[in-house]
């Protein structure tokens, strides 16, 4: 009986009995492209031609063969199969993990890769393949909580410039308590539509004066629309003697007037003008916490104000208070900063906080004095100092807004203590 022209099986004894020196020839490249070929056409076949269960045994044999296939051949099929629309997690998985010229076709183009694909790429691929995520259309907030945890200027960098991508407020956080080590992000920060005051204003403190003057500028907003809502409350609260703490303070940040007059009672001098006059002279802690009092801030708020090397928070200061334009003069002069060159010309610290002054509604710089005051003090508590000093980040979900905003602002100036 002769021997059929074409066989469709395979018998082992094809391949012989490699024994001492011998090794298996090497297989046809031929024959393992178009083996590979073959495979990713069925894995692409669409639903009405091929079921759930052979895709998936597909994709087995398939993971097998690319596993020792060449970097060409990975790439192929990795374009191959970037656009169908269920690939198998198995493949999907070693193909995003592989160099990242296999990778980027799915990392970058493929809408059919599943969140869980990713995050689990995140997890255990490299700072590039994490990169090309950030930059990935439409981005959810869930992978790019798990991207800015891993802490990585250049992945935090692109996601930040990824506009499609959405960023969580958790993230937005994270990424604005790394800004006082990565200054460059602030600018991409300020360009998202997440960023919020509590973000802001925090963040303000570490800014350069253009961070600094597009933070203001976006964020200095009115409270006219607040104190209309709320204006027969204060009656209300009044009555009841301001029993209420909560509402209290919540009517502090709404409330027109700045000043407090309670505090002009127990202070040494006649009126907050004064206040800042002897301060140009003799400036003193003991000053600086009356200016405080009679500003109605904490003196915490205080020392941040007078301690901050860029002097923006003199000027809001003075114009949220009502003080005079030269005041800002006289409290530049009582920190002992220079206030003109050897040749006359104004210093161009002072002159830019001047200009800030005549620029700022006294409404909105109450805004931003008031926000600073109750983040950075009103829930200052033991507990938050401990967990500011121990860098307990595990500890931030047990705080409220403010208290998170003052953890930010304050970790910096705790830590050196």
């Amino acid at each position: 009986m002769s021997e059929p022209a074409a066989r469709s099986s395979i018998d082992p004894s094809d391949f012989g009995s490699p024994s001492g020196d011998e090794r298996p020839a090497r297989p046809s490249a031929r024959s393992r492209a178009t083996l590979l070929k073959r495979l990713a056409d069925v894995v692409c076949l669409p639903g009405s031609r091929v079921n759930a269960f052979e895709r998936s045994m597909t994709a087995d044999l398939l993971i097998e063969l690319l596993r020792e296939a060449a970097i060409e051949e990975r790439v192929r099929i990795a374009r191959r199969i970037a656009n169908v629309s269920e690939i198998p997690t198995g493949l999907a998985r070693l193909l995003m993990r592989d160099d990242l010229e296999v990778a980027r076709a799915l990392l970058e183009n493929s809408a059919t890769v599943g969140d869980g694909d990713l995050i689990d790429c995140v997890r255990t691929a490299s700072t590039e393949h994490r990169r090309l995520i950030a930059s990935r259309r439409g981005l959810n907030e869930v992978v790019g909580d798990e991207l800015v945890q891993h802490d990585e200027p250049a992945v935090i960098e692109a996601l930040l410039r990824n506009d499609l991508a959405k960023l969580s407020h958790e993230a937005i956080e994270t990424i604005v308590a790394g800004t006082r080590d990565h200054p460059r992000h602030i600018a991409l920060l300020l360009r998202r539509s997440e960023l919020r005051p509590s973000h802001a204003y925090v963040m303000f403190w570490w800014s350069d004066a253009e961070a600094r003057r597009v933070i203001l500028q976006r964020f200095a907003v009115s409270r006219e629309v607040l104190q209309e809502a709320v204006s027969d409350v204060f009656a209300m609260a009044a009555d009841e003697n301001w029993q209420d703490p909560l509402t209290r303070k919540a009517l502090q940040f709404i409330e027109r007037r700045q000043r407090n007059r309670a505090a002009i009672a127990k202070s040494p001098f006649e009126s907050l003008d004064e206040a800042v006059q002897v301060a140009s002279e003799s400036f003193s802690r003991e000053v600086a916490e009356e200016i405080s009092y009679l500003s109605g801030l904490k003196p915490m708020t205080g020392a941040k104000i007078f301690t901050d090397p860029g002097g923006e928070p003199l000027a809001i200061l003075c114009k949220a208070t009502g003080l005079p334009k030269n005041n800002v003069r006289l409290l530049w002069r009582a920190l002992r900063r220079p206030e003109a060159d050897a040749a006359g010309n104004i210093n161009p610290g002072l002159e830019r906080l001047l200009t800030l002054f005549d620029t700022i509604a006294v409404d909105r710089a109450q805004t931003v004095l008031r926000y600073w005051n109750w983040s950075l003090s009103s829930a200052l508590t033991p507990a938050l100092i401990k967990a500011i000093r121990d860098g307990d980040e595990a500890a931030l979900d047990e705080f409220s807004q403010p208290q998170r905003a003052a953890m930010l602002a304050l970790s910096g100036d705790l830590r050196r203590r």
